[in-house]
């Protein structure tokens, strides 16, 4: 189901508490309490489920009979009953329903078949449900306390949302002492239909909500999960402190590449593929939502830090060294205004020590020169109890000074009684407070985390020098023979057969297994060679002796064959031994590298890249991606690694050819995309000599699956089945697909090209250029949740971009927003047809039944080309616009199926 039920949710106008008694006691009797000590507007409808009448309380027969229907019904009975009582919210037309009742899944067998009817019939009835086993919700802008705290939160912008009902009650609790507020509390319990996905895609579509907190224990639809935190990221921060960091769950695998790629580390690469920021601990978790409650989130890095006390500066700095920041530095201009203010001896350096006998007076200047200097992103202010210092008068300038400042000012007054007044005021004038410098630190690297994060989400991707290609029938074939005879791993040489269909450079392997056989290998790939032991119940082949190297003659091939043999049997005797591979012999490698791809049970494919050879698994340094990858993501999995830097070149290493890295790990990325019966992928070492990455050793264990291909990936990858040649009305050909990120710079000359009048008509805006963000947002496309085609030349050497056509689903995945762009030259070529015919065409394949779309009362050539396609016009709400609707299920485009008329 989609969201959009969840306005009623969220909004209700009437709250019926199932599971009110007579009772004073009760479950329901609390819930009725907190629903009217929240100031709840609406109506609330106490329910008794036994259907006994008792003054006051009606029965679930008089709630169906009703003509008005409920809203949100919150379910406090025991769980055997709640199957019953969905059957009857349904026949009522209830909106959606918290069930506060625990006894489901988390006791067993019994409780998690109850929690299966509980989900069908809620499915089947389009009833939306929050639960089982939660606190409840709570909207403070609609005075809704639906749930078991008694104490309402102040209003605010940050949303919580929470697995735990005790993570919710103690965040809670401190949120009165921090004088933190809330737009939404959500405690989300088990979630037999709610989940985090449905409450990011809400949350980012409230806007009352400016952030969001998220506790998670467990993900479910994590597909979901991803688009939406990918799309909302863009716009919210998002923290989220996911519990469970420990190896304890991390299974162990057959090759270095299992060995690496444990549960939580994949969570850490999701999380920052959707921008989201990760905290660790509960007390991070809350200082974040301090800051980001209080103050917006800081344009960078520049963090300028007050003391009056140097040993607390230190710790601030060491603070930020251990994130590999360091303080702003102080122009000459801003050291000379602060020379004006500040006695000889202070620190003349950030962080500026202001010393210890600093007044009230000297405290504010400071904070005025910092901030008036333009110089910093945010400005940490730091006090610790001096003899000559009452911190009070100081906490009240400071909130007197920042009140009106949209900017990040955040303080640490160490201290315990002393300073206890002073948080107070900074409390309430909404300046986030740290009880310590390095915690204070924390909350704002997370923050600069976050910017980070935003950033690269809006880069450009680059394109390669040349294009990408791949032989998946070739591919397909060797996996469906081996699976056919059985699943598991492969041979060295059938593994990089089918690298090698993949584009992935290989040295040339051949399989033996005799020892005559192994010489006629050699002599037939020329020496050096090296030999290999073949064996699928051998992972590690160094172990039993089964490399040797660097070979140069038949008798140092027949001698290295012996050994292997004798080896494996000492090593493992009841080992299957298939023989050896021998193999083109690359000496001196200026690198050694590893990469791979295991399939996690959770998110499908990870990608792994790292420093290669027997000590991968000792050095731990790697890197972990989720498919699809471009340039961009490859470069940056590259860039979080201490390899890196040797591939850079260092001392005698020659630098390696980076785009040719970035290549082979996109081609590693397509072929687990592609191949969802790869399970288990590792190449180690590849070996990078004269800057090129060649794999040298390799193995694919393979798993039969009834999994269709990219449905197993976690990021909906590029749908090439939308690919299509077409003919305009001119006879000319175009090449109709998908849009890729790397069409940025085709989408900027596009812009170049139009004119005022067409800017304005797009946009509403005069528009000079297309920004970065813009760019970013209009080409890296989540194809789950968004239909963008262009239309290009057909000349793949020499590309050029027509048009651009997009459908933006709504979360309910029923409606969607259409936009359209022609390039000026292009307009009467019937190219503008075709394209959003297209589009249109997918959207209805895709279950998406109306489209609408917002177009100026002027723009006349837009509403004419809009009812030839179908829409309908009327009047919006705005005097100077018009709304085009289109319902997909009538609508038909036979005219895409025909040949186009050539122009005369």
């Amino acid at each position: 189901m989609g969201i959009y039920n969840l306005d009623r949710v969220f909004h209700p106008e009437s709250v019926a508490v199932i599971g009110a008694t007579e009772k004073e006691n009760s479950v329901g009797n609390a819930l009725m309490t907190n629903l009217k000590n929240g100031q709840f507007s609406g109506e609330i409808v106490p329910i008794n489920p036994k259907h006994k009448k008792v003054s006051g309380i009606k029965t679930l027969s008089s709630i169906k009979q009703s003509s008005d229907p409920i809203d949100l019904a919150i379910i406090a009975t025991p769980i055997s009953t709640v199957p019953d009582i969905i059957d009857d919210c349904i026949t009522a037309g209830t909106g959606g329903a918290v069930i506060i009742s625990a006894g489901g899944k988390e006791t067993g067998e019994q409780g998690r078949s109850i929690e299966k009817k509980i989900q069908k019939k809620a499915y089947d009835g389009g009833l939306r449900l929050i639960g089982p086993n939660c606190l409840g919700i709570i909207n403070t802008k609609e005075g809704l306390n639906a749930s078991f705290a008694s104490d309402m939160p102040s209003e605010g912008k940050l949303a919580f949302v929470s697995q735990s009902g005790a993570i919710c009650t103690s965040i809670l609790d401190l949120s009165f002492k921090e004088k933190i507020g809330f737009s939404h509390f959500v405690s989300i319990g088990s979630m037999v239909d709610v989940d985090f996905g449905d409450m990011i895609d809400y949350l980012g579509n409230d806007s009352q909500t400016k952030s969001i907190l998220l506790y998670i224990e467990n993900l479910t639809q994590i597909r979901k999960f991803m688009s939406a935190a990918r799309a909302v990221s863009r716009i919210k921060p998002i923290v989220v402190l996911k519990a469970g960091r420990s190896e304890a769950g991390a299974q162990a695998a057959s090759s270095h590449t299992g060995a690496l790629a444990g549960e939580d580390a994949v969570y850490d690469t999701a999380f920052k593929r959707a921008g989201i920021i990760r905290v660790n601990t509960i007390a991070q978790l809350f200082d974040c939502a301090e800051l980001m409650a209080k103050k917006p989130p800081p344009n960078g890095s520049r963090l300028a830090i007050i003391t009056n006390g140097g040993g607390p500066g230190v710790m601030a700095t060491d603070a930020l060294g251990g994130h590999g920041l360091k303080p702003a530095a102080l122009s000459s201009e801003l050291t000379r205004s602060l020379d004006e203010v500040l006695p000889r001896y202070w620190s003349r350096n950030n962080p500026v020590d202001i010393l210890g006998d600093a007044t009230r007076e000297r405290f504010m200047k400071t904070f005025d020169i910092c901030y008036e200097s333009k110089s910093f992103d945010a400005i940490l202010a730091i006090m610790v109890p001096q003899a000559l210092t009452d911190p009070e008068p100081v906490a009240k300038a400071l909130a007197e000074s920042a009140q009106d400042k949209n900017f990040p000012v955040f303080a640490s007054w160490i201290g315990g009684q002393k300073m206890e007044k002073a948080v107070n005021v900074l409390n309430h004038a909404k300046i986030p407070t740290y009880e310590t410098p390095e915690r204070a630190v924390q909350s704002f690297v997370f923050m600069v985390e976050y910017n980070q994060n935003l950033k690269m989400l809006t880069q450009i991707t680059p394109k390669l020098s040349h294009g990408l290609h791949y032989d998946p029938d070739k591919a397909q074939k060797l996996i469906h023979n081996h699976i056919k005879k059985h699943s598991g791993l492969l041979s060295e040489t059938a593994s990089k057969e089918i690298l090698s269909a993949y584009g992935i450079p290989v040295n040339t392997t051949k399989s033996a297994s005799t020892e005559e056989d192994a010489v006629v290998a050699a002599e037939e790939i020329g020496f050096p060679v090296a030999v290999k032991l073949m064996s699928p119940d051998i992972s590690h082949k160094t172990d039993a002796r089964g490399v040797h190297l660097n070979l140069h003659s038949k008798d140092a091939v027949r001698t290295a064959f012996q050994k292997i043999m004798e080896g494996a049997e000492a090593y493992n005797p009841d080992a299957h031994i298939q023989g050896v591979s021998v193999q083109q012999y690359i000496d001196t490698p200026d690198h050694e590298l590893l990469i791979g791809a295991k399939n996690d049970p959770s998110f499908g494919p990870v990608i792994v890249f790292g420093l290669g050879g027997i000590f991968t698994e000792i050095l731990e340094d790697r890197a972990l991606g989720l498919p699809p990858l471009n340039r961009l993501l490859a470069r940056r999995m590259m860039e979080t690694t201490r390899a890196y830097k040797l591939l850079q070149g260092f001392r005698n290493r020659p630098r390696a050819d980076m785009e040719a890295l970035e290549e082979l790990l996109m081609r590693v990325s397509q072929l687990v995309s592609d191949f969802p019966q790869i399970v288990e992928l590792d190449m180690n070492p590849v070996i990078v000599k004269d800057g090129r990455p060649r794999a040298v050793d390799a193995r694919i264990r393979l798993e039969d699956t009834s999994q269709s291909a990219t449905l197993h990936l976690v990021i909906s990858p590029y749908p090439d089945e939308y690919e299509f040649h077409e003919k305009t009305d001119d006879d000319r050909s175009i090449f109709i697909r998908p849009v890729k990120p790397e069409d940025a710079p085709l989408l900027q000359k596009l812009f170049q090209e139009l004119s005022p009048t067409s800017i304005y008509h797009r946009f509403f805006s005069a528009m000079k250029e297309i920004s970065p963000d813009m760019l970013a947002r209009f080409t890296q496309i989540d194809y789950d949740r968004e239909i963008a085609l262009t239309a290009l030349n057909d000349d793949p050497e020499k590309r050029e971009m027509f048009g651009i056509a997009r459908v933006i689903s709504d979360p309910d995945g029923k409606t969607g927003e259409f936009s359209v762009l022609i390039g000026d030259p292009w307009h009467g070529h019937g190219i503008g047809a075709r394209l959003l015919g297209r589009v249109l065409q997918i959207a209805k394949k895709q279950g998406i039944e109306k489209v609408r779309g917002t177009v100026l009362r002027e723009n006349r050539k837009m509403i004419a080309f809009g009812k030839s396609l179908g829409f309908h016009a009327r009047p919006d709400a705005d005097l100077g616009e018009m709304e085009l609707e289109i319902n997909l299920k009538e609508a038909e485009f036979s005219f895409l199926d025909q040949k186009p008329t050539t122009a005369q």
